[in-house]
């Protein structure tokens, strides 16, 4: 309880600031690099497509929970609704792995902004209790903004941002529906399986996300990020494009190391061609 009065910055401070170092990326990365290249945009600037495909993907009931999914939960776990609160809390411990991937995106915002991927049950209270704060402090489309901009896409790869630009190329204004539905795919095991390395796991779960968002009605099984660690994805930047004056400079550095080379083997034949001259001549002479 000392802990949760003492949590900072209260969740109150997300109202008119950003995030500059979250928990999460002083675990996973030097917090100063994740900061240099990440880069915050408000939530006009996130293709509403992709807005609807997370919310999709990791909470359904975003809009209408208080922080915590009491149906997931019981829903993941098995529990009848009208269950007893001594045989609701036995099923939930029974079957904690699976309740374990019922988190909302306020629950993981939770987590990246002040704690850790532990897998305690002391942690998922810890969550659950500052999720409940957070739902208190600020509205629904705040939350998902500041989600989005802490969420990890991949390893060294913070923010949605980053993330588009790093995958596709373009700005996450400018998604594409099956962009968006890859992105939102990767964010429950960002550094196992995403657009780069080891796809396949990805775009199964891409193509469920997609069949619910154009209308069928499909189940998309609640997950929670592996533990498998991988290296660093090495994303290929494009290359600046050369000017005129560099191009030009490039290209007689080329003629003249041409001119070079031809001069060099133009000598060279005519050396050897006088000493064949000269061995004849000599060979020819009378002893």
């Amino acid at each position: 309880m000392v802990w949760l009065l003492a949590v900072w910055p209260p969740p109150v401070w997300w109202r008119a600031h950003t995030p500059r170092c979250t928990a999460m990326m002083r675990l996973r990365s030097d917090c100063q690099t994740a900061s240099r290249s990440t880069r915050y945009v408000s939530l006009q600037e996130v293709a509403p497509v992709l807005q609807r495909m997370v919310v999709i993907g990791e909470d359904s009931r975003f809009h209408t929970h208080s922080g915590v999914d009491v149906d997931e939960i019981r829903d993941a776990a098995g529990v009848d609704p009208g269950a007893g609160v001594w045989a609701t809390a036995r099923a939930l411990w029974l079957h904690r792995d699976r309740v374990r991937g019922a988190s909302t995106i306020t629950q993981q915002l939770a987590k990246n902004l002040y704690l850790s991927p532990s897998r305690s049950a002391l942690r998922k209270f810890k969550e659950a209790m500052t999720a409940l704060r957070l739902e208190l402090a600020l509205p629904k489309d705040r939350i998902l903004e500041l989600y989005l901009n802490t969420a990890e896409w991949g390893p060294g790869i913070w923010g949605v941002e980053a993330a588009s630009q790093s995958y596709f190329g373009v700005p996450a204004a400018r998604l594409t529906a099956d962009q968006a539905a890859a992105l939102a795919a990767t964010l429950p095991f960002p550094r196992t399986s995403n657009p780069v390395f080891q796809p396949s796991r990805m775009e199964a779960r891409q193509q469920l996300i997609l069949a619910r968002f154009y209308g069928r009605d499909v189940t998309i099984p609640p997950v929670e990020e592996d533990t498998l660690t991988i290296p660093p994805i090495t994303v290929p930047e494009v290359p600046p494009v050369i000017d005129s004056l560099l191009k030009d400079t490039i290209l007689d550095t080329l003629r003249d190391t041409t001119r070079d080379t031809t001069r060099m083997r133009r000598d060279s034949l005519r050396d050897s061609t006088k000493k064949d001259s000269t061995k004849r001549d000599s060979t020819s002479r009378p002893i």
